[in-house]
């Protein structure tokens, strides 16, 4: 099975606002790094988003390592928070909706094809992926704020 490293990272601009996410897929040796914006999102939706669209680009099922600066999103594998929201139909542990739970559910479709593991890294430090990804999700914002602005 061919091994693909996942970078991924979500921005916004105002929480809700404008948000960018960015992903960065590497396979021997081999990059290809890809972005987007919403116009009205949260944070959160942007670090989910940038998670399932990397994992999206991938053709054949892969064993795969994501590594994300969001704690939300990794320790809901890593902390197996997942599991119990599914077994609870979405719900929290004090019965509320999963926040999200539209997105969280397309990237257990898409982490249900292939072989995932999930790695936190430190944001904005020295991790050099993480930080193109992070300027590339916040580029997606410059550029869509740019436009809005030339209407």
């Amino acid at each position: 099975m061919k091994h693909v490293d996942i970078y991924t990272d979500g921005a916004c601009s105002g929480n809700p606002g404008i948000g960018g996410w960015a992903a960065i897929l590497i396979y021997c040796g081999h990059e290809k790094e890809i972005s987007g914006y919403n116009k009205d999102t949260t944070n959160n939706r942007m670090e989910l988003f940038a998670v399932i669209q990397g994992l999206r680009q991938l053709k054949e099922r892969c064993d795969v390592t994501i590594y994300s600066d969001s704690a939300y999103v990794c320790n809901a594998f890593l902390e197996n928070w997942i599991q119990g929201w599914q077994a609870n139909d979405w719900k929290t542990a004090s019965k509320e909706r999963v926040k999200n739970d539209d997105l969280w559910k397309l990237l257990v479709m898409e982490c249900n094809n292939h072989q995932v593991r999930f790695v936190k890294v430190k944001g904005h430090a020295d991790n050099a992926y993480n930080n193109r990804c992070d300027k590339a999700a916040v580029q997606e914002i410059k550029q869509f704020k740019a436009l809005l602005a030339s209407e």
